[in-house]
């Protein structure tokens, strides 16, 4: 069990600095595999100004896995169309288009980052993590068994405290950026006037807003408390800092530019707040990574930092946790900055874009924009590409891995030439190093595709599987597979056939429309954060020892463990396997188990 005072029973495996969004998510979903995780922060105690409000479909989805998207749904408001106006007019309003990347969580949703923080301290402290705060890092070193860190603590004592990994979670102004001397590379700053009103309008209460008025940009999104609106200045670099003369800048400039009463009341809470586009060009050292702000700083615009940095603390708690198991080599840590690196380079393009875009500083294509969006309304094609683009484009849904090293391309020997469809004709669903978990909301009511959604809420990697029955060549390699990897694989079975003695089956039926087809031996490899490592028509032995290999893994990973079931909290005894497993085909339980 792992406790964030005094009363730790025994040494923390990961210390965490930093608990914002970023810093719960790790700790969240290292707790979920078993991990001993210590969480310190230097502030005083949690955020109480709203800062980062988008939280796009796929941390959404991100949420989903982890148990804790219905805590966050019912506390934030839909957001499902980009509105544009400009000297009165409304030039167009793009509505939420993702046919192309379906999901369950077709939307934005206006959340303020302290309500997020809240809903993922709860989540954690359900995990047995709590935050430490006032204890400040002030300084580490590495040496070959971990890292000695300097805790410092509200009464001024000293921790010298022993941890062999340290995750850095702490922001744009990280002290284990700077200690590990990463440099930020990157453009100079822009600064943009930003707050949150009550405010009077007729205004929809389900768009974002772009208002181009004389000489200026704003944004406006509304937040689900009655008439509250977020606010956005992109010149009001030098204001009049009297709350009365902010609220009477947004009025009367958001009034002319939408055409219509726009009344804004002192606000409650008002930033500059001045953003630069740089990045770390790694994101380990040894013993030390980085994640969220703390790896790269960027444009408010798109509303990405929080969801990037979520993301990336998902993609890394699994890996961590594996190599603290033992269950894989350090060089799978190797494979976070690989995959997380480009994203963030694109990253800091895509701001940049979008920044330029809401500030439109110049004459001659804000003048072309009614011709613009004319030529719009009359080509319905080109409208669908641009809401595809401007929405779709935030969404975070077209992330993929494929040419990740730990995915196996499509044609190598676990693979093969591609999953087939009975009449022989090409399966649908996810390529390799896609996200799996591709289905709307009247897919996912399948019977068969609420299964794979909540088989992936499980912490561990899951082989899926369809096959006839246990004695064939495809169900004993599954059988085998579960005996040997239960401890960080789960491993699934589909059949045709009810009762079919098959390990661990879902609901029998015609495999998983869009996913899975129902092909005996079709198969796919499902990674923890959800993306698709691998996939093939026929689950024999040594084709999952091909997907496999492009795991470092270890003996430990490559045997049977006896197994031990999780504390009151849902919690693994560190060290541990991740599950216990309950034969006789019932479904297996998990850490997460009580979060399906």
């Amino acid at each position: 069990m792992t406790l964030g005072n005094d009363a730790r029973e025994e040494p923390a495996e990961v210390l965490v600095a930093g608990a914002g969004p970023v810093g719960l998510t790790m700790a969240h979903e290292l707790a979920r595999w078993g991990v001993r995780v210590r969480l310190v922060d230097a502030r005083e105690g949690p955020a109480t100004t709203s800062r980062a409000i988008a939280t796009h479909p796929r941390t959404l989805e991100v949420y989903d896995q982890m148990g804790i998207v219905e805590d966050i749904l019912p506390r934030g408001r839909r957001i499902t169309s980009f509105t544009m106006y400009q000297r009165g007019r409304r030039l167009t309003r793009l509505e939420a288009d993702y046919a192309e990347t379906p999901t369950r969580f077709p939307f934005t949703i206006a959340i303020d980052q302290v309500t997020t923080e809240e809903t993922l301290r709860a989540a954690a402290a359900r995990r047995g993590v709590a935050v430490e705060w006032g204890v400040r890092l002030d300084g580490f070193e590495q040496h070959a068994g971990g890292v000695r860190a300097k805790l410092v603590r509200p009464d001024g004592t000293v921790e010298h405290a022993e941890t062999p990994w340290l995750v850095g979670c702490d922001g744009g102004h990280s002290t284990v950026r700077k200690l590990l001397g990463l440099p930020l590379l990157g453009e100079s700053s822009e600064t943009w006037l930003i707050a949150d009103a009550q405010v009077e309008t007729d205004l929809p209460r389900d768009s974002i807003y772009w208002v181009r008025c004389p000489g200026v940009t704003m944004m406006t999104v509304p937040m689900i408390e009655p008439g509250r609106w977020r606010l956005l200045d992109t010149a009001a670099v030098e204001h009049d800092p009297d709350p009365a003369a902010v609220a009477r800048r947004f009025g009367s400039l958001i009034t002319a530019g939408v055409g219509s009463a726009f009344h804004v009341a002192e606000p409650s809470w008002i930033s500059v707040f001045t953003f630069q586009q740089r990045m770390a060009p790694r994101m380990r050292e040894g013993r030390c990574l980085v994640a969220g702000d703390a790896a790269h700083v960027h444009s408010p615009a798109s509303g990405q930092g929080m969801n990037t940095g979520v993301q990336e603390a998902f993609n890394l708690a699994w890996k961590l946790a594996m190599v603290v198991h033992g269950q894989a080599g350090e060089e799978l840590l190797d494979s976070y900055g690989e995959e997380r690196v480009p994203v963030g380079r694109t990253l800091l393009a895509s701001t940049k874009r979008a920044t330029r875009l809401i500030q439109l500083r110049n004459p001659v294509l804000a003048g072309l924009l009614p011709v613009v969006f004319a030529v719009l309304r009359a080509v319905p094609r080109l409208r669908v590409r641009m809401q595809r683009a401007i929405l779709g484009g935030v969404s975070g849904l077209g992330l993929h891995y494929a040419s990740g090293s730990l995915t196996t391309p499509s044609g190598d020997a676990a693979s093969g030439p591609g999953p087939r469809g009975p009449s022989g004709g090409a399966a649908s669903g996810p390529g390799q190093g896609e996200r799996v978990a591709q289905a709307d909301a009247a897919r996912a009511a399948d019977p068969a595709w609420r299964a794979v959604l909540a088989e992936l809420r499980d912490p561990r990697w899951t082989l899926l599987t369809y096959t006839g029955g246990p004695r064939d060549a495809f169900g004993a390699v599954a059988a085998e597979a579960d005996a040997r990897y239960g401890a960080w694989l789960s491993v699934r079975t589909m059949s045709p056939r009810p009762g079919s003695g098959l390990p661990n089956p879902l609901p029998p039926g015609p495999g998983v429309p869009g996913l899975l087809a129902p092909v005996e031996g079709h198969w796919l490899l499902i990674r923890p954060d959800g993306y698709l490592a691998a996939r093939g028509e026929a689950l024999t032995a040594d084709a999952l020892a091909v997907a496999l290999a492009r795991l470092p893994l270890t003996p430990n990973a490559l045997g049977t463990t006896p197994t031990q079931a999780p504390d009151a909290l849902g919690v693994m005894p560190a060290g541990a396997p991740l599950t216990p497993r309950v034969r006789g085909g019932r479904e297996s339980e998990s850490p997460s188990a009580g979060a399906r």
